[in-house]
């Protein structure tokens, strides 16, 4: 298992939160928000029983004692990821599910998801900010969405990553899904996320759901996949977060005090 973390720490690239990200953890900040993020895992042939063996590790990881951070979680599954990825296609048809509850109601939410000044409150992970942003919340609308390190206030320092793609279905404070392919560094894409939220009100607040579907995923895309069950939770907690601080949703019955807890499944 040491292996696996010195090959990471060789060899690991910064790529996009949201389309798979190594994430990043200020010291003494523990990683709340994936601390409770439920995972399942389904790979075929040979590597089920490494992907078992990772999991393992990364549920001892999670307990209070457990002796890696979120950051060490990210060098197992790339690991895994990076020995899967064999040939084109070879992450097609993988898929992704995230739940998480929200304290306000699906309007308020809805504008979080669509409205470019307030996506790129929330829409990185931890330690990353929104450099250049266009939504176009219509049916074939654009979207760019390009990151750099939080720290690079200047834009001096070369981009950490850029996505674009286009939105397929706009319902108003129901559902929003689109297509979004991370580039790679030399401008190819590395693969297509199909992109699908669901909004459901509840008596406090609303359930966002988020599913993901891969396909056209390329050789060097393993980086990016490794990263998106962990720099999308992040970014579904500063979501969260930002919507406990907005006061504009008056009729909300929730309260602004707690975000939730996202639950996370992966299958294949």
């Amino acid at each position: 298992m040491e292996s696996c973390l010195q090959s990471y720490r060789a060899g690991a690239r910064r790529y996009p939160a949201c389309h798979g990200h190594r994430p990043r953890r200020r010291p003494g900040r523990p990683p709340h928000t994936l601390r409770r993020q439920t995972r399942t895992i389904r790979r075929p042939g040979p590597l089920r029983d490494l992907a078992a063996e990772l999991g393992r590790l990364a549920d001892t990881a999670d307990r209070a004692d457990g002796p890696r951070t979120t950051y060490d979680r990210y060098g197992l599954s790339l690991r895994a990821e990076r020995l899967a990825a064999q040939g084109p296609g070879w992450a097609d048809g993988r898929s992704f599910r995230f739940l998480q509850p929200l304290v306000r109601r699906p309007e308020l939410v809805w504008r979080h998801l669509t409205e470019p000044s307030l996506l790129a409150r929330w829409w990185t992970p931890d330690d990353l900010r929104v450099s250049e942003l266009v939504f176009e919340a219509r049916p074939g609308g654009r979207i760019v969405h390009e990151y750099r390190e939080a720290e690079d206030a200047d834009g001096s320092a070369p981009i950490a990553g850029r996505a674009e793609g286009v939105v397929d279905d706009v319902r108003p404070g129901e559902r929003l899904a689109y297509r979004l392919s991370p580039l790679l560094p030399g401008g190819d894409l590395a693969f297509t996320a199909h992109v699908d939220l669901g909004l459901r009100p509840t008596g406090t607040g609303t359930d966002l759901d988020v599913r993901w579907r891969i396909t056209d995923s390329t050789v060097d895309s393993a980086d990016f996949v490794a990263g998106i069950e962990i720099g999308f939770g992040q970014s579904l907690g500063k979501l969260a977060a930002a919507l406990a601080a907005d006061t504009h949703d008056t009729g909300s019955t929730g309260s602004t005090g707690s975000t939730g807890s996202t639950d996370t499944r992966s299958t294949k």
